[in-house]
């Protein structure tokens, strides 16, 4: 029942719209997605014997790789975004861990994959697939495809250093973009801005979302809040945006920018929202849906509702309510079910959310007996059945959109010869919504200078985990079982900064 009607799209249309994806490198149709889908395909079966094993992706982004991104949906391969950042350990890691069968890298990453089959995606790639002979196209058909297949291996931070890995169903993405178009979505021939990582579900999914739609994507490489503050102010083909507050916060930093009146959203996330930026959001008329949304539930699957004229809601801080048939609860640390406007665990059911992680372990305590997930996160549910987030999981630091786990950056710090014993939180931010700050203590010596942390911390931790403040004390408040009041730090750490 349910595999007829996820088939029976609403936005499919007999005459598709023809613009795909824009960059400043040029304009694409899904004519052209079509005759790369099929030269990826043939490319594929030169190296592997099935289209159905997973393959990486190693690359910085690029109007190619949201070529492939897209082609592998419309032939049913599973992708494994790998992030080009990491250090040399992560990602072999990973690979090890989930062995695709081949792997797609730039000229830059070609070094990091040498036990395996790879192909490069460089400038002949992208000029090969669009000379490819489109008589004999054979592709396949994407309705019969199982709704239960995965289309994705995302990687996640998690309560350790590891992240764990989320498989995702083509079933839960198509959930998540016939659910979401019900606040807004772009018009044929108009732009979603993609100024996000390709390596995040919240980036990857606006790709996934426009295929489904057959709307246009507008791909920047990185955030330029000169080009944006134009492209949302005065460019009427874009229509919807996707922003971490980082840079929400730069483009408000200038007091004349507006969006144009036809322009439908900012969809905000990643990250930690002030009351001060939504409110400034408000006070210019500026549209935005702020959302809550993680990897596992393949991005928002709560937001608030797109509103006329100005697309603001109340209260400001809640998140909104579940896209239906999604659920949401409020429990205990006990596991039960609590009233509206008491504090406690977030718990999701329902068709958007993943089945379990890729590692059976990582899914203790992670399901009940009913399939409801506990997210970690704490907040309340108001008498209007808003969500307010009081705090995203207790072991996550997310800073400029970016997760970052406590515990990596702790056991890279507590190498450091002169640090005693290191605790690693997220302090509030206008800009970066948190800031990655350690609190040491010291072995006998001169205490280290944050510059000095930072050069040490390079050689193992990708740039935005490294702390941005380093703060020394006498000692930690634990415990009595030991462990470190976070809590507390965090309150004494906002009353002296």
């Amino acid at each position: 029942m349910f595999k007829s009607r996820l088939h029976s799209f609403e936005f499919k249309q007999e005459n598709p719209p023809s613009v795909f994806l824009a960059s400043q490198n040029g304009l694409y149709t899904y004519s052209d997605l079509r005759r790369f889908t099929s030269f990826l395909k043939d490319t594929i079966l030169q190296k592997t014997d099935a289209l159905d094993k997973p393959v990486a992706f190693l690359t910085e982004s690029s109007d190619m790789l949201i070529f492939a991104i897209a082609s592998c949906w419309k032939l049913n391969i599973p992708v494994i975004p790998l992030n080009p950042k990491q250090t040399d350990k992560e990602l072999n890691r990973q690979l090890s861990k989930l062995e695709p069968t081949l792997a797609f890298c730039d000229s830059n990453n070609r070094r990091r994959l040498k036990d395996m089959p790879v192909i490069h995606m460089d400038d002949n790639f992208f000029l090969n697939a669009f000379t490819h002979d489109t008589r004999n196209i054979d592709l396949p058909n994407e309705d019969s495809f199982d709704p239960e297949s995965i289309f994705g291996y995302f990687f996640t931070s998690g309560t350790t250093s590891r992240p764990k890995v989320v498989p995702l169903q083509r079933q839960q993405m198509i959930t998540a973009a016939v659910a979401s178009s019900k606040n807004f979505k772009p018009d044929p021939n108009h732009y979603w801005l993609l100024c996000l990582p390709l390596n995040h579900i919240g980036g990857i999914s606006i790709i996934y979302r426009s295929l489904i739609y057959g709307s246009a994507i507008y791909r920047m490489s990185n955030f330029n809040e000169v080009m944006v503050k134009e492209f949302l102010g005065e460019n009427i083909r874009f229509q919807a945006a996707s922003l971490v507050p980082t840079m929400l916060k730069r483009l408000l930093d200038d007091s004349l920018f507006k969006t144009h009146r036809d322009f439908k959203s900012i969809l905000l996330g990643g990250g930690a929202v002030t009351k001060s930026l939504l409110k400034k959001s408000a006070e210019r008329g500026i549209p935005i849906v702020s959302s809550y949304g993680m990897t596992e539930t393949c991005a928002q699957i709560i937001a608030n509702p797109l509103l006329a004229p100005s697309g603001m809601y109340t209260p400001l801080k809640s998140v909104g309510r579940p896209f239906p048939p999604n659920q949401m609860e409020i429990r205990s640390e006990e596991g039960e079910k609590l009233g509206k406007n008491q504090s406690g665990i977030l718990w999701l059911k329902g068709l958007q959310v993943f089945t379990g992680y890729f590692d059976e372990a990582n899914n203790k305590g992670k399901f009940d007996s009913q399939g409801w997930f506990n997210t970690g996160d704490y907040g309340h549910i108001n008498g209007f059945g808003h969500l307010f987030i009081e705090s995203r999981r207790t072991d996550l630091i997310v800073t400029g959109g970016e997760n970052v786990s406590p515990s990596e950056v702790e056991e890279a710090l507590n190498k450091i010869a002169s640090i005693k014993e290191a605790v690693v939180i997220g302090l509030p931010d206008e800009e970066w919504g948190q800031k990655v700050t350690a609190v040491v203590t010291l072995n006998n010596g001169k205490a280290p200078s944050i510059e000095s942390v930072k050069h040490s911390l390079k050689k193992t931790l990708t740039d935005f985990k490294i702390p941005k403040v380093l703060k020394i004390v006498d000692h930690l408040p634990k415990t009595s079982t030991g462990k470190v009041k976070r809590w507390k730090l965090m309150e004494e750490l906002k009353e002296s900064f």
